[in-house]
């Protein structure tokens, strides 16, 4: 009977364990959360990405497509009982603008206080006159 308590507290900790790993995919899989707001001829972009460092943020435009990573190692000591703050993004965001493609492209991105603001300059039209 002992046994079987201990088997039965085991299985309930692996499954406790397994949700945790599946629910911090998930939210890996989503965030982070993006918002974007066009101002003037640019769109700011901006992403919630706390608890990761600067160095450990990696972006890059292609096109009107955003790819946002970052990957942060924890250094634990002791056991883990639940983890669910994501360590790994990778995310590519279809930006609603068509964005320069100059060579010295003037987009910028600042990251302060777990919020990451990119800049970043769109295209603009060009005025026709009617004769």
């Amino acid at each position: 009977m002992i046994l079987l308590m201990g088997f039965g507290n085991y299985m309930v900790k692996e499954v406790m364990r397994e949700i945790g790993n599946k629910s911090r995919e998930f939210y890996e899989f989503i965030l982070p959360p993006v918002d974007m707001i066009l101002q003037n001829d640019s769109l700011i972009v901006t992403i919630d990405m706390p608890g990761f460092e600067k160095k450990e943020i990696k972006l890059r435009l292609n096109g009107n497509i955003l790819s946002i990573n970052a990957k942060r190692e924890d250094e634990i000591e002791g056991t883990v009982v639940w983890r669910q703050r994501p360590r790994i993004i990778d995310k590519k965001v279809r930006l609603p603008i068509e964005v320069k493609d100059d060579e010295d492209p003037s987009a910028s991105a600042k990251y302060r206080d777990g919020v990451l603001t990119l800049t970043i300059p769109t295209k603009t039209g060009k005025n026709i006159t009617v004769e």
